[in-house]
């Protein structure tokens, strides 16, 4: 038997092949959209992807299901409770997928996260019975969490209703399998289609059994309140993936077709004029050093897919500004959630604004140390806190005006525009996002606290 976990650690996203080894049969289950490392793993083991299956359509990225349709052959499996636009062979409850003699693959209906989500139980067949291997649970239970009911409750289908549905699904079919079963879930740490999920990428039924809070005895009543409580907010661009997933649609290598186009800058200025977004992803110093007027910066280093998909628009043109050499995997990071709009890259990166310093602006970077000197003056800055309301409890900036990043783009009427504006998070990669958008809607008195509230505490600076 064969089965391998692909960890994309900037979208905490898990997918994985499962083969049997003397037939040579694989299957991709949760694919990203870049197929390349299945497709590669499949050649040096002298497999054959047969087949691709989703635990659920995802809200987080765009599955590389069509990808692998169009690149190996596979046919696509989903739970016989969904409905797509593209061909697909619909997976009830206790089927199975036999890869070969000694492997097969059953299917658990598991709703509750999404009314279609179901989970797969990899059989080892080489004994007189089937015997539970592994479970491969996507959004339903994570390491020390399970999935939230409320991310995609849709008309005709309440959080309440998912929760329901979650409730037995965990009971009546994750908690009755053996202990020794490990557990290969859809997510880990950072993902927002949980609220506390563990690190652990792998773990075991027992162990969740023991330790999962949502899995301990309790009332479906007190369940659906633990479940639903202080989530984090959902980026925007959710929606907007979940009903891609759905979708026939371009694959991934036909969009980078123009993703990848070279422009100059006066095709740059020619697109923005023209009602395209530019989104800078060089890091914060980088940018706030000198960047094209107007640019978003979301740096690679960081949770790029969250705050790209909730800082742009998914229906307008992106161009990209990116450190030479890195265009490509921007954009194929963005395509990776559904933003397939990019119409091509700044050539040369800033070195194509040498003769054009009119339209190089610069972002103020200051200090712990002079923000809290510059807030003991007379005329003290507005800080703009935009960490989450769980980050901030009990660690707030004295003063500070609290506005999560997830929000920020509909709270602008929120901010001041005649005091000056400093703006902080945990340690500087959020706060540089948030300024780049105060900066191109017009504020212009805006500093960056270098460090955010890591740098802040580590200068012996009070937080409340």
């Amino acid at each position: 038997m064969i089965l391998e976990q692909f960890y994309l650690s900037c979208l905490a996203q898990a997918s994985y092949l499962i083969a049997d080894e003397r037939s040579g049969i694989a299957l991709v289950v949760d694919p990203r959209r870049d197929v390349e490392p299945y497709v590669a793993l499949a050649g040096e083991r002298g497999l054959e992807i047969r087949d691709v299956a989703l635990t659920h359509f995802h809200a987080d990225f765009l599955a590389g299901h069509l990808e692998l349709r169009e690149r190996c052959g596979a046919a696509i499996h989903l739970g016989e409770r969904a409905q797509a636009e593209y061909a697909f062979e619909p997976l009830g409850d206790g089927d199975e997928l036999v890869l070969g003699p000694e492997v097969a693959v059953r299917v658990l209906e598991t709703p509750g996260h999404t009314p279609e989500s179901v989970c797969y139980l990899v059989l080892d067949t080489t004994g007189e019975e089937p015997r539970p291997h592994a479970v491969l649970t996507g959004d339903t239970l994570f390491i020390g969490d399970v999935g939230r009911p409320d991310l995609l409750a849709s008309i005709g289908v309440t959080a309440d209703q998912l929760a329901s549905w979650l409730y037995s699904s965990l009971r009546e079919k994750l908690l009755t399998l053996p202990d020794e079963v490990l557990v290969y879930p859809g997510h880990g740490a950072g993902s927002a289609c949980g609220r506390s999920l563990g690190s652990e990428t792998v773990s075991t039924i027992g162990e969740q059994r023991r330790l999962n809070y949502a899995l301990q005895e309790m009332g479906e009543e007190e369940f659906t309140a633990l479940v639903t409580a202080d989530q984090p907010d959902a980026p925007p661009y959710f929606s907007h993936d979940a009903d891609l997933n759905r979708r026939e649609r371009p694959t991934l290598e036909q969009s980078l077709a123009s993703a990848l186009e070279p422009l100059d800058l006066e095709g740059v200025l020619r697109a923005i004029n023209a009602g395209a977004q530019l989104l800078d992803s060089r890091e914060a110093g980088v940018f706030a050093a000198a960047h094209l007027e107007d640019a978003v910066n979301v740096g690679l280093s960081g949770k790029f897919a969250t705050w790209a998909g909730t800082l742009l628009d998914h229906d307008r043109p992106i161009v990209i500004v990116a450190e030479p050499g890195r265009e490509e995997e921007t954009a194929v990071r963005l395509g990776r959630i559904g933003f397939d709009q990019v119409s091509g890259y700044l050539q040369g990166g800033m070195e194509a604004l040498a003769g054009r310093p009119d339209l190089v602006r610069r972002l103020e970077r200051l200090g712990p140390a002079e923000v809290s000197e510059q807030m003991r003056g007379d005329a003290p800055p507005v800080v703009v806190d935009v960490r989450s309301d769980a980050e901030r409890d009990g660690a707030g900036f004295e003063g500070s005006l609290a506005i999560p990043l997830s929000r920020l783009r509909d709270s602008l009427g929120e901010l001041p525009r005649d005091r000056p504006l400093v703006v902080a998070c945990a340690s500087g990669y959020r706060s540089s996002a948030a300024a780049s958008v105060l900066l191109r809607n017009g504020f212009e008195e805006v500093a960056d606290l270098i460090g955010g509230a890591q740098a802040w505490r580590a200068a012996g600076l009070p937080l409340r």
